[in-house]
């Protein structure tokens, strides 16, 4: 199982990459794909829309349940991967490669809150 270095991680298994512009890429990790198998469905947030700190925003369906997603910070969805829609299976095939959107975080200094790959493998270990 994967835990990139380079990510920031929710409780809650979701990854967060910084942009260079200030936006963050979310995505769900390896873990979570893992965890709910074969994925079937997903619904994305609407581009514009606002959304709170741990706030659901998304939900992920597998053929053995489905599964929340949460806003890791609050902010704005600027954009979402649409190819999603037609191929949900991708997230199984690249946890890491495959986000789901991208937000424009209300303070950009809230992402360092979020666990480190150190605490996020540290959780996921206590979880097996």
């Amino acid at each position: 199982m994967t835990v990139p270095a380079d990510l920031h991680y929710t409780e809650s298994h979701e990854w967060v990459r910084t942009e260079a512009d200030g936006t963050v890429l979310v995505g769900i990790t390896d873990f979570a794909q893992e965890a709910l198998g074969d994925l079937v469905y997903i619904e994305l947030p609407e581009a514009g829309k606002t959304y709170a700190a741990r706030q659901v925003i998304a939900v992920v369906e597998s053929v053995k349940a489905a599964s929340d997603i949460y806003a890791p910070v609050a902010g704005t969805v600027v954009a979402v991967n649409d190819t999603l829609k037609d191929a949900p299976e991708a997230l199984n095939q690249d946890a890491f490669g495959a986000w789901l959107f991208r937000l424009q975080p209300a303070n950009a200094a809230d992402t360092g809150g979020l666990l480190d790959a150190a605490g996020y493998q540290k959780q996921i270990d206590s979880e097996k």
